[in-house]
């Protein structure tokens, strides 16, 4: 199982025919580097969906594992809350809580719009009009950087007018080692047209995590395949010659079994006549169709919760940036309901709920940690560090790369003045 080749990473590829995707690189034409960002040093920032904090050693991925013992290893990485895919993915490129870049869960009901985001439709994810803040690749185009995208959440929206220079449209037909080549291909372009910026998402430890469980040969198996794509990918970026590329592996969040055979049912207080219904079962949101009913209703649902708590939107726990004051953009239920680990909801009356979920809250459960493992020219070597936001890796991608970020973001310098080289004369970033 340790021992993968390119042959085992075709089979377990992105492979799902009698589906018609979207294939085709993307490229905004007309863009360059400037002579200034030509010198800048080159990242590639590596998300594998659901990876837990403990998976690489729980489950050996070792060329993961040497690869970040030349670097950097965080003991975990706190994912903001709701620990789930798409906020996840978007505070780690855009260093914003989910309340305060908008992006506030996988799906989601907008007031203003009368209109909902969800992450299975495409015409919602590539509107670039459903994300606040800047994302990294936004910041560096602007900045006359060029950036390139394997997958990333937001990453085919036009957002502030900008796309990545490259970036390919999310599907699940291409394999791994055409991902690889693209990325190489990339890399071996002439100075003015190479991106210093490229994201790289792996989806199949999260596939297999929610089907079969955490603890289960599939998830086994998926991490190996992780490991052995990293690997690869790692070995021919070497080819390309280029000393001054770094790697950060993370993830969006991690994973946990639940008590999938003993749900949650819609609670008897909930009237759908008034109030618009949204979530799914690890956080469920209500919007008051009309404000007068609010607190009646939350009242009923105190009286009648078990398994879960119960809050308004006034009074959510501070550290969850889920509240009032962090809704920046009007996003977040008047009323909330929070399972209790392993509990979740059966919203929609499914007739399967999953075995393996995430979306708590990572103070609460550690399974939701995620991981952090870097190295490259940039980093620090043989270092061990402590849980911290991953809001904070904006922070690090952007001081590697100099990118400046003038509008207010929530993470902050002190992952990479802990974890970056710094010259002589170099200045706290």
């Amino acid at each position: 199982m340790k021992k993968h080749t390119l042959a085992l990473l075709i089979l377990f590829g992105f492979a799902f025919p009698g589906f018609s995707q979207d294939t085709t690189q993307k490229v905004i034409t007309g863009r360059s580097n400037s002579l200034k960002q030509q010198k800048k040093p080159y990242v590639i920032l590596i998300s594998a969906d659901g990876f837990r904090y403990d998976f690489a050693k729980r489950y050996h991925a070792d060329n993961i594992l040497r690869l970040a013992s030349e670097g950097v290893s965080a003991a975990s990485m706190i994912p903001s809350y709701p620990s789930v895919t798409f906020p996840n993915h978007y505070a780690i490129i855009s260093g914003l809580y989910p309340s305060h870049s908008g992006l506030v869960n996988n799906t989601f009901y907008d007031r203003v719009r009368n209109e909902r985001y969800a992450m299975g439709s495409k015409l919602k994810v590539a509107d670039g009009t459903w994300y606040g803040g800047s994302p990294l690749w936004v910041l560096a185009e602007q900045q006359k950087m060029l950036s390139a995208s394997y997958y990333w959440v937001a990453s085919e929206a036009e957002i502030k007018g900008i796309r990545p220079t490259y970036y390919y449209i999310y599907n699940e037909q291409i394999g791994i080692n055409s991902r690889i080549k693209a990325v190489v291909d990339w890399l071996n372009l002439p100075p003015a047209e190479r991106p210093h910026l490229i994201t790289f998402y792996l989806p199949q430890v999260d596939h297999e995590a929610h089907l079969n469980g955490p603890e289960s040969p599939q998830v086994d198996h998926a991490v190996h395949f992780i490991d052995s794509a990293v690997n690869e990918l790692q070995k021919a970026v070497k080819t390309t010659g280029l000393k001054d590329v770094n790697f950060v592996f993370v993830s969006d969040h991690g994973m946990t079994r639940v008590d999938n055979q003993n749900p949650i049912g819609i609670p008897a207080a909930i009237d759908t006549a008034k109030f618009v219904i949204s979530g799914d079962g690890i956080l469920v949101e209500l919007y008051a169709k009309d404000k007068q009913y609010i607190k009646s209703t939350y009242d009923a649902l105190k009286k009648e919760a078990v398994d879960y708590d119960v809050y308004l939107k006034t009074n959510v726990p501070p550290h969850l940036h889920y509240g009032v004051t962090d809704d920046w953009h009007n996003r977040i239920g008047d009323i909330l309901l929070i399972p209790r680990a392993p509990k979740v909801f059966n919203l929609w009356n499914s007739k399967k709920i999953n075995p393996g979920w995430h979306g708590y809250d990572p103070t609460v459960v550690k399974d939701m940690h995620a991981s952090f493992y870097a190295w490259g020219p940039a980093f620090k070597q043989h270092l061990n560090i402590a849980p911290f936001e991953n809001v904070s890796v904006f922070n690090l991608v952007s001081s590697i790369l100099g990118i400046s970020h003038p509008d207010k973001t929530d993470g902050n310098n002190k992952l990479p003045n802990l974890i970056l080289k710094k010259k002589p004369n170099d200045k706290a970033f």
